[in-house]
């Protein structure tokens, strides 16, 4: 009995899919980052209503180059929503720089929630971690992994902190290539560093409290 729990435990966490991979893997924040390049580039040279459609036909072709590479379906069509929805605001109202508004204020609500969630001592992190784990866990009770919470929730808040104040800037200033740039230095790198951080914590949680 004892010899088959843990190979039962490995095979539970290889059937489970990461956090990473339900996010799209790398290729996911890859694949994301391209409209985005494309548009500020076409930007540069062609009219607005050009570069949307090709913004658009980007994420066309990304979407159904991820289908036939049998990604995830929710992964890839949420990225290429996400390119319409961008481009619609900006056929709206006309202007380039709109393309970054979504992402904004997206962030601005992250930071939000994750620094007002620190601020009342439950750490959003911890929150979901109790919750996926059955609601019933006394993480907060347990000082370690109250402390792995609070960093993995700050290291979110400053992230998504960071990328508001910045881009925001950048909107102000109509910098829309700046945008841009920002929008991909900013984007995968950070994103990848805070969920390690995340990952680290949920995994120190399971560890601390999970039978």
């Amino acid at each position: 009995m004892t010899m088959t729990e843990p190979q039962h435990d490995r095979t539970r966490d290889r059937a489970t899919p990461s956090l990473l991979d339900q996010i799209g893997g790398t290729a996911g924040f890859v694949y994301s980052t391209i409209p985005v390049i494309v548009f500020v580039t076409a930007n540069a040279f062609l009219s607005l209503p050009l570069t949307i459609g090709i913004a658009v036909a980007t994420g066309l072709a990304l979407f159904g180059y991820r289908l036939l590479q049998r990604e995830r379906f929710s992964s890839a069509v949420g990225s290429l929503l996400g390119v319409a929805l961008a481009a619609g605001i900006v056929a709206w109202t006309g202007s380039a720089r709109d393309f970054f508004v979504i992402g904004i204020w997206a962030s601005l609500a992250g930071f939000v929630v994750t620094a007002g969630s620190l601020l009342a001592r439950r750490p959003i992190t911890g929150v979901i971690w109790n919750a996926v784990h059955g609601g019933t866990h006394p993480w907060r009770s347990t000082p370690a992994v109250l402390r792995a919470h609070d960093l993995a929730t700050g290291a979110a808040a400053l992230v998504l902190g960071a990328r508001f104040g910045i881009q925001q800037w950048l909107y102000v200033a109509e910098a829309t290539g700046g945008l841009g740039i920002a929008r991909v230095a900013m984007g995968t790198p950070l994103t990848v560093l805070a969920a390690l951080v995340v990952v680290w914590a949920f995994r120190r949680s399971t560890k601390a409290l999970v039978r």
